[in-house]
């Protein structure tokens, strides 16, 4: 007898793994933004052109992380589904193939750096001062793109087993330790000389290290699901190989394509006007706290939905994902409220003049509604379609949305049209909103459930 499809999951497991691990990425990747705070505050404390010589190297930085990502977000999708089969042996094997790629991927920045660093520095900055406070960060921090590659590719594969708390771990010691550190070498408190961005720097590559520890000693230790550091970590399987390129290309196009135009999208409200620049700056602070949220549940619904693929129940996986896009769209207009409501006590915070507080509080508004969509868009496309196995679409969508309208409209608002600051926002943030028509269309088709496990 065919058992009847239900519209949403009634499976109380579900839910009580799906909000526990939310909860805790969220708090992981709110306390790795967090790291980054922490170091633009205490070096826009010491010097101007400390922070803007570690903003610019920063930059190259996001780059690392869109590879990281793409490496660590292609392993889940399939690992995820693996786990569902309980077939850990695969898991292994793709986790090693992973971390070769990876460390590739990130030797390959690391020399470009180390062999051309005052090239590299030009991309981003022509002012002499900043360039030279770039070349001693980026002397230091270079090394940590290995570290954090590696760190990010076995939390990958630890996350698509639904192990997340090392994580979270993980990222509130390396915030300690960051903290810390930044505090006593870059004023020279109690023993150590004052060291400016090169003690900011050092700062960083003890957290990564120490990240990096933290996470092989779990791996290797504790876990007991994984037990990832076997033989098969290490053994070549070209099937499984060909499996993970097919799987991670999509996904990397789009992750790049997508980080290039985040700094393209920043430069142009920068040449618009110094209120523009502030109001901008205060607005997206918030907004980026409460994304967080977005992003945490991509990853999980990635991980909770290959891990039904993998147990082979398509209508349960129909169920669940239809469950998971509900609760983002409430997820959303509660983050949404929650920014309307704290917007100008928020605002009180900051000291600006009054055509840039206004200003800023207009963009706040305008992020409200662009939170609803994203809260929609961003879990489905990224984290069921794509953690479904449907990588293509992301891709496809994300290439024609940003570089075939978004970017094209941002640039002709701004400087051929000279539209108000709001509306150019607006134009820059209406992907996150007409994204959600061709996703709801694809969701909604349900031929994206793609079975990408190899038979044991």
């Amino acid at each position: 007898m065919r058992t009847k499809e239900r519209f949403f999951s009634k499976d109380r497991q579900f839910y009580k793994t799906l909000f526990k691990m939310l909860l805790i990425v969220a708090l992981q990747n709110l306390i790795a933004y967090s790291v980054n705070m922490v170091d633009n505050i205490m070096l826009g404390r010491y010097s101007q052109e400390a922070l803007s010589g570690a903003a610019t190297i920063n930059q190259i930085f996001f780059l690392v992380e869109q590879f990281a990502l793409s490496v660590g977000n292609a392993l889940v999708v399939l690992c995820a589904q693996y786990w569902g089969k309980s077939n850990v042996p695969a898991i292994r094997k793709l986790a090693g193939i992973a971390l070769r790629l990876g460390i590739i991927c990130s030797l390959v920045i690391t020399f470009i750096c180390a062999a051309f660093p005052q090239r590299v520095i030009a991309i981003f900055t022509s002012d002499s001062d900043i360039a030279a406070q770039a070349g001693i960060y980026l002397s230091y921090i270079q090394i940590t793109f290995i570290l954090f590659m590696l760190s990010s590719v076995i939390m990958a594969a630890l996350r698509s087993a639904g192990i997340v708390k090392i994580s979270f771990y993980t990222s509130l010691v390396s915030l300690g330790i960051n903290i810390v550190l930044d505090y006593f070498l870059i004023y020279g408190i109690a023993p150590f000389p004052e060291m400016g961005i090169r003690g900011a720097a050092i700062a960083t590559v003890i957290s990564r290290v120490i990240e990096l520890a933290v996470v092989l000693i779990y791996s290797i230790k504790i876990d007991k699901k994984l037990v990832l550091f076997k033989k098969e970590l290490f053994i070549p399987d070209k099937e499984l190989r060909a499996d993970y390129t097919k799987v991670y290309l999509p996904i990397m196009a789009s992750q790049v394509l997508w980080g290039v135009s985040v700094p393209m999208q920043t430069a142009i409200l920068g040449h618009l006007s110094a209120d523009a620049i502030a109001a901008n700056s205060v607005a997206t602070t918030f907004y980026q706290y409460l994304k967080v949220v977005v992003i945490s549940m991509s990853s999980v619904s990635a991980v909770l939905i290959g891990n039904a693929i993998g147990q082979g129940d398509d209508k349960k996986v129909r169920s669940k994902a239809r469950s998971l896009s509900v609760i983002d769209i409430i997820i959303g207009c509660i983050m949404a409220l929650i920014l309307a409501v704290l917007s100008k006590p928020l605002l009180s915070l900051y000291t600006l003049n009054p055509s840039a507080e206004v200003m800023a509080y207009h963009l706040m508004i305008i992020m409200c509604v662009v939170m609803v969509g994203m809260s929609y868009q961003m879990p489905v496309s990224f984290g069921i379609i794509q953690g479904a196995g449907n990588t293509s679409f992301t891709m496809k969508m994300n290439l024609i949305s940003t570089w075939c309208i978004v970017m094209p409209l941002s640039f002709m608002s701004a400087f051929w049209w000279k539209m108000p600051v709001e509306i150019v926002v607006i134009f820059i943030q209406s992907d996150q909103l007409f994204k959600c028509i061709p996703t709801f269309i694809k969701f909604r088709r349900y031929d994206w459930i793609r079975h990408l496990t190899r038979e044991e």
